[in-house]
């Protein structure tokens, strides 16, 4: 019974939670933040029994539900979970569960936690939900549903550009969304037969069903709704707005989650349904992921406020997530995979740093801080050094395997890659994408130097800065944790992800 109940249970639960935060009365505002934190520990418990479940050495889907849903366009309701979902559905509902902790004295202006919570609890349906989906238009309902709360957090809790940040960010990501539709109902209505179901349109597409025209074309499609959430360059300019104007639990939820769900729709939906249009844009993707990765790195060289730098620094490290996609190999989609989840924990953990830090200076900018952490808040600056390397690729930390893979990877491309000449082109990537983690550790290793290091303005050591509190440790501890143990244990999500990838792989002959 449970194993027919637990995807739906654990993905609908926060929606449940936002509709009870709304019940809340106007005078009793604070009551939600224990609602919400109660409803996203029950959630993440939820989770981690779905992990505890999993059979680790099985290939295909697990906990699937496949009933009967809009049957007037043939739409069903067909959720499950696999090694390559799993990973970042569980992290989904972990980053949840922190958010909610660290939202007991870290609301923006103007507070209302009642809507805030709701949103937040929200976003969490559409983020797990699109994790989870197997029928197209169910991943479309999940993937829009995202929006409107993420346009919320932005606009009403923002920085001083919030609403320019907030409609950038729902114009980009809804364009997208367009075409990506529109590819959905072509492989729907070109398939034999008619189906939005995924693993059928899988099936087809690995036996040739779609020809190779059209492939090329829906692939297109379904790539610029990918490509922007993302956000690969050069799409990406809504990134850097939306992070800084955005409260710092958004950043979280933004960087950790909702970036993923566009490499993660490549993963599940471009390539296994259109394997000859993958084949095609390939090399054309790889080109446009070393130059974000170079791209990136360069724009965090000039930043002056820290929030727009690690932004930045999230364009570079996608890149690396779709250099490894663009392979098209074994190698290549695991490095994705476990550089998605490593992205999340350390960017996620780098935004609720800076949030913090602004919390105390007041300013996000790093001639107005003036160097001196150290001085003034040791443990802060401890925390900040440590994930800032991780970020940087030191091995021995989560934020190493991944690039490295990637880049192994693009040694040695896919088969049909070779044959079609551009294992050159793929060699060459990779050196320059070698030459991008030089940069990603020059601008962190500089950006310390001026944050971290020297002596404080007298002003902010009289200004008795309190260290990092309670609330902060049980926030960021389990992402600390994280950020040491997937270095050291990448097996811990390879473990989950080689089989399905694998048989993915096949598609490519494998």
């Amino acid at each position: 019974m449970w194993q027919d109940v637990a995807i739906t249970i654990t993905v609908f639960l926060p929606l449940l939670g936002a509709g009870i935060i709304t019940l809340v009365p106007k005078s009793r505002e604070e009551a939600a933040k224990p609602i919400a934190l109660v409803v996203s520990i029950v959630g993440f418990a939820l989770a981690l029994g779905i992990l505890a479940g999993y059979d680790w050495d099985a290939r295909g889907l697990q906990y699937t539900v496949d009933v009967p849903w809009i049957n007037a366009i043939g739409a069903r309701y067909h959720v499950g979970i696999d090694g390559i979902s799993m990973p970042l559905f569980t992290l989904s509902y972990l980053l949840t569960f922190l958010c909610s902790v660290y939202a007991f004295h870290h609301i923006e202006e103007p507070g209302k936690p009642k809507a805030f919570l709701a949103l937040m609890l929200l976003l969490q349906t559409g983020m797990a939900g699109t994790f989870i989906a197997f029928d197209l238009i169910l991943f479309f309902v999940f993937w829009e549903l995202v929006l409107v709360p993420m346009y919320f957090m932005i606009g009403v809790w923002g920085g001083p550009r919030r609403e320019y940040a907030a409609v950038k960010f729902f114009l980009y990501t809804l364009f997208g969304s367009v075409f990506m539709l529109v590819a959905f109902l072509a492989l729907y209505f070109t398939s034999e037969p008619n189906t939005f179901d995924m693993l059928a349109l899988a099936q087809q597409g690995e036996a040739g069903v779609f020809t190779a025209t059209f492939q090329r074309l829906a692939f297109l499609g379904i790539f610029l709704g990918f490509a922007i959430k993302v956000p690969m360059w050069p799409f990406h300019t809504w990134l850097p707005d939306a992070h800084t104007e955005a409260p710092t639990i958004g950043s979280v939820l933004l960087a950790g989650i909702l970036l993923k769900m566009g490499t993660y729709g490549f993963v599940r939906i471009a390539l296994p349904i259109l394997p000859e249009g993958a084949m095609a844009f390939a090399p054309v993707i790889a080109v446009l992921a070393v130059i974000a990765i170079i791209y990136g790195a360069l724009c965090c060289l000039a930043q002056t406020d820290l929030k727009r730098l690690i932004a930045f620094s999230s364009v570079g490290h996608m890149g690396f997530v779709m250099l490894g996609i663009a392979t098209l190999t074994p190698v290549g989609i695991n490095a994705a995979i476990f550089g998605m989840v490593a992205h999340g924990v350390i960017t996620g953990m780098l935004f609720f740093v800076v949030g913090s830090v602004k919390d105390r200076y007041h300013t996000r900018a790093i001639a107005d801080i003036g160097g001196g952490l150290f001085q003034t808040m040791p443990r802060m600056g401890a925390i900040f050094t440590f994930v800032a390397i991780a970020s940087l690729g030191l091995p021995g930390l989560a934020g190493f395997p991944g690039e490295f893979a990637a880049l192994l990877a693009a040694f040695q491309p896919a088969a049909g890659l070779v044959e079609a000449g551009h294992l050159t082109l793929y060699r060459v990537l990779m050196v320059l994408g070698a030459v991008g983690t030089v940069l990603t550790a020059g601008y962190f290793l500089w950006m310390m130097q001026r944050v971290n290091m020297g002596v404080a303005p007298q002003r902010w050591k009289d200004a008795g800065l309190a260290d990092v509190s309670v609330i902060e440790w049980g926030t960021w501890l389990p992402l600390l944790l994280m950020t040491f143990f997937l270095g050291v244990l990448p097996g811990l999500v390879w473990g989950i992800t080689t089989a399905d990838v694998d048989a993915l792989y096949s598609v490519f002959g494998g």
